[in-house]
């Protein structure tokens, strides 16, 4: 490659992959991103490591599973967690490789592996939300830039667009940049969005037609509680109300691009760290939204774009099984940046890039038949049509055929016609995790984990 483009990476927070027009849904306005998809490469089977927060940007960030870096929940800010620790020690983070090879980095937004007042590893310029909560949409907010406070008011997911904005015509136009984009508009609570947004989507009839069953594997608890879930028509409005505001900001974000004649030069990539249920299965919320934690498409499943029109092929749709592993590997092959041999064994990565693909060069890469996922001792495979998830209790062990039960209501665990697929997957699963595990880390091993917050999820 001759030149190391630009990457503009937007990471947004509990956005699904269902929740956008180009991935099928019909109600939902996201014409910016629709176009990055058009444009570009949309991968249609996307997931998250481990589908909830901190986590799942871990994984971004090293290219490694939970159970190799240990983060296996949400990071929390009560007073007892609210301690400089850093949660990644040892870690080399992707905007460390990337800075050591000459790309100024930035993150604006959520960082979320660690507390937003200290220094965000890897990025020399960071303007972050403080660790209040519940993160309001609107009003008064503490960000950090660096480890400075800075007192914002209004829409938060304008703060984060102007910061964006104001970082790409401030930085230093001499190297390549590396900046990440975290938005928090899809995030709980389920109000306070535009009201121009919102009642456009009341408008429409959104969630007129929600009367789905009480998910029957787990109970409701964390955000599926919300009080602003109670009215669900209204609070999935709000969601989608926060989707178009965060395409709005991909919108202006790229017409910056465009007026620095940056286009052509720049990677975009769009994803979220993890999916949402907002009705589906009677929820609202990730994988832990129900206690035992779930697994569910809906918590999964993420957006994955990649939009380079100068360097990549675009119009089109894969079905490949990819997850953020696979990102870290394919963000390094765009830098034109190869670890050396001791530093991939050390990082011992599942990750695949997808740049061969993206491409359509002549190197193959190698098809992943199952999709591994995680969360704290819970443990995933997932091929094209069967899904087994394994929790500590085994009366708790879930096994789907998507293929004729693509909502999940019917466990076939205990049907004795499935046991070569229960036995294969759980072979593969031990497996997966015994290479890509370390032992201090592992999920598995639950009861000597740290203590996240103050309500881990499978406690």
């Amino acid at each position: 490659m001759s030149k190391s483009p630009n990457i503009l990476l937007f990471l947004t927070d509990d956005h699904a992959a269902w929740a956008n027009h180009c991935y099928g849904d019909r109600y939902v306005d996201t014409p910016n991103i629709d176009y990055l998809a058009r444009k570009g490469v949309q991968m249609l089977n996307a997931f998250t490591p481990t589908p909830v927060c901190s986590p799942a940007r871990a994984c971004v960030f090293t290219g490694r599973t939970s159970s190799q870096h240990g983060v296996h929940d949400y990071i929390g800010t009560t007073a007892e967690a609210e301690v400089d620790f850093n949660w990644i020690a040892g870690e080399k983070l992707l905007p460390e490789i990337l800075q050591e090879h000459g790309y100024q980095t930035a993150i604006v937004g959520k960082w979320h592996i660690g507390q937003e007042r200290v220094a965000k590893q890897g990025f020399e310029h960071a303007f972050t939300i403080g660790p209040e909560y519940p993160i309001y949409h609107q009003g008064h907010r503490t960000f950090y830039l660096g480890n400075t406070p800075v007192e914002t008011e209004g829409c938060l997911s304008r703060t984060i667009t102007d910061a964006s904005v104001g970082y790409l015509r401030q930085r230093d136009k001499s190297n390549p940049f590396f900046l990440v984009v975290g938005h928090y508009a899809t995030h709980s609570p389920w109000n306070g969005h535009p009201e121009r947004l919102v009642d456009h989507y009341r408008q429409l009839g959104v969630g007129a037609d929600m009367h789905r069953e009480q998910y029957p594997f787990g109970i409701p608890i964390n955000e599926a509680l919300d009080v602003t879930r109670a009215n669900a028509p209204e609070a999935l409005c709000q969601y989608y109300a926060g989707v178009s505001e965060i395409d709005e900001s991909v919108g202006r974000i790229m017409d910056e691009l465009s007026a620095q004649g940056l286009q052509n030069d720049t990677l975009i990539i769009y994803t979220s760290d993890h999916g949402l249920n907002c009705g589906q299965h009677g929820l609202f919320g990730k994988g832990n939204a129900t206690y035992p934690l779930n697994m569910l498409e809906e918590s999964i499943r993420v957006p994955l774009i990649f939009h380079f029109p100068s360097r990549l092929l675009n119009q089109q749709k894969r079905v490949d099984m990819v997850d953020h592993t696979d990102l870290f590997a394919t963000i390094l092959d765009f830098a034109g940046i190869k670890e050396s041999k001791d530093e991939a064994e050390r990082r011992n990565s599942p990750g695949k890039s997808l740049y061969p693909l993206l491409v359509n060069s002549h190197h193959p890469i190698l098809k992943k038949e199952v999709q591994f996922c995680e969360y704290g001792p819970v443990r995933m495979a997932r091929t094209q049509r069967y899904k087994l998830s394994l929790y500590p209790d085994p009366a708790m062990n879930l096994l789907f055929d998507l293929r004729s039960d693509p909502q999940e209501e019917r466990n076939l665990y205990l049907d004795p016609t499935l046991q070569a697929v229960r036995d294969d997957l759980t072979e593969r699963i031990d497996a997966f995790y015994s290479r890509y595990s370390e032992e201090s880390h592992a999920g598995i091993n639950y009861t000597k984990l740290p203590t996240y917050n103050p309500r881990v999820a499978w406690k």
